[in-house]
């Protein structure tokens, strides 16, 4: 039984920030200034699987790094945005992309940027380290803090939901 309230049957398509939703909101720096990122294995398994099961799934991210694309790209993700600095308009174009309506959409935000496609998707969603202010528009917060494997926990919940969670051999590999 899910701990969402909102009728996940209808979630045909996920949308993910990075920092602080699929990576922490800590971030080491390398010599050179480039921003690293720790990712959770767990959460890229069920993104891969996601994809495998049929969802649509996005990455939009103010990150400008390579490491961002080729970390999603490499689980099967095509649809990843990065160096958005207003995120409204990528939406708006990635919903039309994929013929989706608001309500079939969850979107997982931590901070301010994110604020303005929370309100404008069906279910948004805040990881438990998430900015008061996001906190506040969030229909769920998961209780997993972003980096951790909050990702998981949505997508688990949703194909759960569905009837998709390890409904059949592609849940036993990558």
């Amino acid at each position: 039984m899910s701990s969402i309230n909102f009728d996940l049957r209808k979630i045909r398509a996920i949308a993910f920030d990075v920092d602080g939703v699929l990576s922490p909101s800590t971030i080491p720096m390398a010599e050179s200034g480039e921003p690293l990122r720790m990712v959770n294995v767990k959460d890229g398994y069920a993104l891969q699987l996601a994809m495998k099961m049929g969802y649509i799934i996005a990455i939009i991210s103010g990150a400008r790094t390579e490491a961002v694309k080729v970390r999603f790209h490499g689980l099967g993700i095509a649809d990843v945005y990065t160096g958005v600095s207003i995120k409204l308009p990528c939406l708006e174009k990635w919903l039309l992309k994929h013929n989706l309506s608001p309500d079939e959409v969850a979107f997982v935000g931590d901070d301010i940027p994110d604020i303005e496609v929370m309100r404008r998707v069906g279910l948004p969603i805040a990881p438990a380290d998430a900015a008061p202010e996001v906190k506040d528009v969030a229909k769920y917060i998961s209780p997993i803090a972003g980096g951790y494997g909050c990702g998981r926990d949505v997508i688990e919940q949703i194909m759960k939901a569905q009837g998709k969670w390890l409904a059949d051999s592609r849940a036993f590999g990558w």
